[in-house]
């Protein structure tokens, strides 16, 4: 395990800007989000005007056409074509939009499995406050589609001579409405950039949709999902424009195996490349034979291996397989603590039932 080269950064709402070695301190952030949950209540976000939010995150019809038609086709040269199609549009008598000055575009990534399932109604209510082709499902979109094709398009805009898109390029800035796991995927596809000198990377924000939201905790943007979440919501993004940026430590993790593949890989994990590989060995000291397998990935907060992760691992399938019994944080604590008191050596003995070991044949694919 190596702590990565590349730096990610985060939009936080603290003033100073905080170097790789040195972590933000978190009981401040800690008393803003509880602060920050009572006011989310029902009033919190409503004195921030939609209009003016629009008019500084929503880039220009061109652009966002151009971004969802590269993201959803998988082809830059598609949304250098929708681009084209759009001003060709604005041309014949709609909207122009060209002239609009580009001050924070933002893209939101939701991940619809998180927030006790508010994710579909998150997701429509983004659609109101900014637009359709800014808001990603990350059920339907993976985050590497978009660094890849997505920004992608917009810097091959750049290079033809597109001011406007070399901007939004520049001035990027990207929410994600999930639970750690999801901002870690995000923020690791991310860090691509670093790695094909692709920079500036977007500063990341949160709208914490998960269980325990420990980044998102320590980072300001609140421990949980609010009650009054409709007008939060605009918070949140209003938040994102103007908060300052931060870094955090990335940590990239490699798995060996000495035979054998992992069937199915977390999005946390790829597998590693021939030249990673060799580096990998180089380091360790020793070479892998025909038969192994290597993985490498990358986390920010925790990185768990043992009883805990079994019971991780065995509460992501049980919300796959099961989502209505996922409903919310609440839920999902008590669904953590009951696969906890059944997995540990203090418990496992006086388990009369196997049923209970509800992650036992999920986690056997592992060993």
């Amino acid at each position: 395990m190596e702590r990565a080269e590349a730096e990610v950064e985060m939009a936080g709402n603290g003033d100073a800007v905080h170097t790789p070695h040195s972590a933000p301190p978190t009981a401040p952030s800690a008393r803003v989000s509880i602060w920050e949950s009572v006011r989310a209540c029902g009033v919190w976000g409503r004195d921030v005007d939609k209009a003016e939010l629009r008019r500084r995150v929503v880039m220009p019809l061109y652009a966002r056409r151009a971004v969802a038609a590269a993201v959803a086709e998988k082809d830059e040269a598609a949304g250098v074509a929708a681009a084209a199609a759009a001003r060709d549009e604005a041309v014949g008598g709609a909207e122009e939009e060209d002239g609009l000055e580009v001050v924070t575009p933002m893209v939101v990534f939701v991940n619809s499995k998180s927030g006790g399932r508010h994710g579909p109604e998150l997701k429509v209510r983004l659609h109101e406050l900014i637009s359709k082709e800014q808001v990603f499902d990350l059920s339907v979109v993976k985050p590497s589609d978009f660094v890849r094709y997505g920004l992608g398009c917009l810097e091959r805009l750049a290079d033809q001579g597109d001011n406007c898109a070399k901007d939004i390029r520049a001035n990027l800035r990207i929410m994600v409405a999930g639970g750690d796991g999801t901002v870690g995927w995000v923020l690791g596809c991310l860090q691509e950039l670093n790695k094909s000198k692709r920079e500036p990377v977007p500063p990341t924000g949160i709208i914490p949709l998960g269980t325990g939201n420990d980044l998102a905790r320590s980072f300001g943007w609140g421990g949980s999902f609010p009650f009054g979440w409709r007008s939060a919501v605009k918070r949140y993004l209003n938040k994102a424009v103007s908060a300052s940026v931060v870094h955090l430590d990335s940590w990239q993790a490699v798995i060996r195996m000495p035979e054998g593949e992992i069937t199915e890989l977390p999005h946390a994990l790829k597998k590693a490349e021939p030249a990673d590989q060799l580096e990998f060995s180089k380091a360790s000291g020793s070479e892998l034979t025909e038969k192994a397998s290597c993985y490498k990935g990358v986390f920010y907060n925790y990185l768990s291996i043992g009883m805990d992760a079994q019971v991780a691992y065995g509460f992501h399938h049980l919300r796959d397989e099961k989502p209505y019994l996922a409903q919310g944080p609440v839920a999902n604590k008590l669904i953590y603590a009951g696969y906890s008191c059944t997995q540990g050596w203090f418990c496992t003995p006086c388990t009369a039932s196997p049923q209970l070991r509800g992650t036992s044949e999920h986690f056997a694919a592992l060993h």
